[in-house]
């Protein structure tokens, strides 16, 4: 079979989530698990998770992916609903919902009687994406504390814009906007993200909701996530199919866009954009073949990219290639890739849900023993990420 192969690491995801709980040991943890849980399998990754006291997802299909895999966690929609058809299914399902605007409040005013349903209310503090404006609270807080079809006590969040950015002023002001708009009222709080849980024990609360993080990638702009004892969860694997050499000034792939130095080996590798290794990545873009550092040439393709191997002399066809993530004795970051390819771990994490398969190791539950589990064919429907909710 073609090697290209992704590698979810359950273990190591389990030891992610013990380190949030570690970082925040007074807090319940609602582990962020929408966009098919950033790549790795929505329900695969919900049954890795099992410790976590909530699961946060995007919208009601995921709920109900869930659900439909004997899933009976606490399930938050971030997003709340988008009409008030979708709060059937809500009772039916037995989900939290955000309330972040009027028009979700009216919903629920108006819903036929029923249970009453979990409420965490957001407040804009700042990020101005979603959330009740402060000045709107208090009466949204007198509304809902009125309105039969929600649960008592209501829930209060909100989200940090520059978490991610190391001493961010807008941190603290946000953090200071939330206390006094909320300081005369009842109900547990969440704030903290990935990187406010990991820097920021203020903003930790009663609820934390890590996303990031629990896949063992660093939500900050200026590092990897060694530094802060996660473990990659996801590696993106494949092997060398050809071992050229060619001579100086010849160039190397589509466009002719990268010219050899000096006569060179270079290898090709069985991954490319129809795989999810972003097409945009840049000559240089670091690629472990035997556990040491290469590094991509010319234009990724569809299914192959080139890479250098004037480090690596000896390569040959056959031998392990990692494109992100952990294995044959290196690790090469995410972060690093995709700082290299102009974007976002949270991008490249999702888009390999595309050609390459699965390989699960670690256990697939809290009973099952470890190993390598399975090989899957993939689903080919993807869900693109939200880079601000986790």
């Amino acid at each position: 079979m073609r090697p290209a192969r992704v590698v979810i690491d359950l273990d190591a995801a389990r030891a992610n989530l013990r380190l949030a709980r570690a970082l925040a040991p007074k807090s319940k943890v609602m582990a962020v698990i929408k966009a098919d849980a950033y790549g790795h399998g929505l329900t695969r990754m919900a049954r890795a998770f099992a410790a976590a006291d909530a699961f946060g997802v995007a919208c009601l299909e995921e709920a109900v992916q869930l659900r439909e895999a004997g899933i009976h966690h606490r399930i938050v929609l971030l997003e709340g609903v988008f009409d008030a058809a979708e709060l059937s299914g809500v009772h039916t399902h037995r989900l939290d919902i955000v309330v972040h605007s009027l028009v979700q409040l009216e919903m629920l005013e108006q819903a036929a009687p029923g249970a009453p349903i979990p409420v965490w209310l957001k407040i804009d503090t700042g990020m101005h994406r979603l959330g009740l404006p402060i000045e709107q609270l208090p009466g949204a807080w007198q509304r809902l504390q009125a309105c039969k079809a929600v649960a008592q006590p209501v829930m209060l969040m909100t989200h940090l814009a520059s978490a991610q950015q190391r001493g961010a002023s807008s941190v603290m002001r946000q953090l200071r906007n939330f206390e006094a708009a909320t300081a005369a009222l009842s109900g547990g709080r969440c704030i903290a993200n990935s990187a406010a849980l990991l820097s920021l024990p203020a903003a930790h609360a009663d609820w934390v909701r890590p996303g990031l993080m629990l896949y063992g990638v660093s939500p900050f702009e200026d590092g990897a996530a060694a530094g802060a004892e996660l473990r990659p969860v996801m590696t993106l694997r494949s092997a060398l199919i050809a071992v050229n050499r060619v001579r100086a000034g010849e160039t190397i792939g589509y466009g002719g866009t990268w010219a050899c130095p000096e006569d060179m080996p270079v290898g090709v590798v069985a991954m490319g954009y129809g795989d999810g290794y972003p097409r945009h990545a840049e000559p240089g873009t670091p690629i472990l073949v035997n556990g040491r550092r290469a590094a991509l040439i010319g234009r990724p393709s569809m299914d192959m990219l080139s890479v250098d191997l004037r480090n690596v002399p000896q390569a040959k066809i056959g031998d392990p290639v990692i494109l992100w993530g952990a294995g044959d004795g290196g690790i090469l970051p995410v972060e690093e890739v995709a700082r290299h390819a102009n974007t976002i771990p949270y991008q490249l994490l999702c888009c390999v849900k595309m050609r390459a398969r699965f390989e699960i190791e670690g256990m697939a539950d809290d009973t099952t023993p470890g190993g390598t589990l399975a090989v899957e064919e993939l689903d080919l429907e993807a869900t693109p990420v939200d880079d601000g909710i986790a």
